[in-house]
């Protein structure tokens, strides 16, 4: 099954239009809605501005769909496709991502997040206070971007990655994808022409730079790249000098630098599909990264020092 955390809005005509409008098209893409959760909260330590910005915050599960043209996509693919339809369908009712917004809608990954400091997450989701509550993988946001203005939608970690930097090509990398949505077919995703103009654009109106580039690596993904591969496509090394680089590595960035031009700019971004996790500086390395692996195998890469305390007699290598 699929998991949805979206955020609802607190009037309660456009919180009942809202779930209307994402039943229907459930329904419609012959999925079965199991029900909703209303996420357990503790909003006694949010400030002024997050109270009163903060949505009505609920989890709603779904089956694989049931209809003959969707059983060969994978279920993240159908995920992916539903999730576009629903907020397609609250645009055509006039909501916005300050009315109605998924985090995520997966049978992988739960994005937790919000207007809200590192040390009040864990006190604010009360899931994550569970020890029911497990994951092999995390990859945990501690800032806002610099270049947006705060709000519960803009909020990081985003649908597949946290993104720590500012990406200067910006403006060029959405110009070259809208340029791209006059032509784009997927065989993958096994949509009709009419489908696929519902999920468009792919990088929505009033996105920030990590939410922009998170759109675009969605796509790429769950069109049938893998995530390593889709990461170099859009910030690859420094290849075009480098003597040392192996001969196969360099084609790999020679032939995709003509499907995607580099997403550049001071980044560390760290990305996940729920199967792998992983991190990339720019090809600059104007932002830090540092990881550690310890003796018992666990991997931790933050991009500070001492972010998470692990003795010293713990530590089985690190690097940057």
């Amino acid at each position: 099954y699929g998991v949805g955390m979206v955020f609802l809005p607190k009037d309660a005509e456009q919180y009942e239009m809202a779930k209307s409008a994402l039943r229907r098209v459930v329904e419609s893409r012959g999925h079965t809605l199991l029900g909703w959760r209303t996420v357990p909260t503790d909003s006694s330590n949010l400030g002024h501005g997050a109270l009163q910005t903060q949505p009505i915050i609920e989890q709603f599960f779904i089956t694989e769909s049931t209809r003959s043209n969707d059983l060969e996509k994978t279920m993240e693919q159908q995920m992916f496709v539903l999730r576009k339809l629903i907020e397609q369908g609250w645009r055509v009712a006039g909501m916005t991502d300050e009315d109605a917004y998924i985090c995520s809608l997966s049978s992988e990954t739960i994005v937790y997040k919000g207007q809200l400091t590192p040390q009040q997450v864990e006190q604010f989701f009360l899931d994550l206070q569970s020890p029911l509550f497990t994951s092999y993988v995390a990859l945990v946001h501690s800032r806002f971007s610099t270049n947006t203005f705060p709000s519960w939608h803009r909020s990081q970690p985003m649908r597949v990655l946290g993104h720590n930097g500012e990406i200067n090509t910006l403006q060029g990398n959405v110009n070259w994808m809208k340029a791209r949505q006059g032509v784009m077919r997927c065989n993958d995703l096994q949509v009709t022409e009419r489908t696929l103009q519902k999920l468009l654009p792919v990088i929505p109106k009033n996105q920030s730079d990590s939410g922009s580039f998170d759109s675009v690596l969605e796509l790429l993904i769950r069109s049938g790249r893998d995530l390593p591969e889709a990461m170099m496509m859009c910030i690859p090394e420094a290849w075009q000098n480098d003597q040392l680089m192996d001969g196969h590595k360099r084609d790999f960035y020679k032939f995709h630098s003509c499907i995607m031009e580099p997403w550049d700019g001071p980044a560390l971004v760290a990305f996940t599909d729920g199967r792998y996790i992983g991190a990339t500086l720019d090809r600059n390395g104007l932002r830090p990264g540092r990881y550690y692996i310890t003796k018992d195998q666990r991997v931790v890469m933050a991009s500070e020092v001492g972010v998470v305390d692990i003795p010293p007699a713990d530590v089985e290598r690190k690097g940057r």
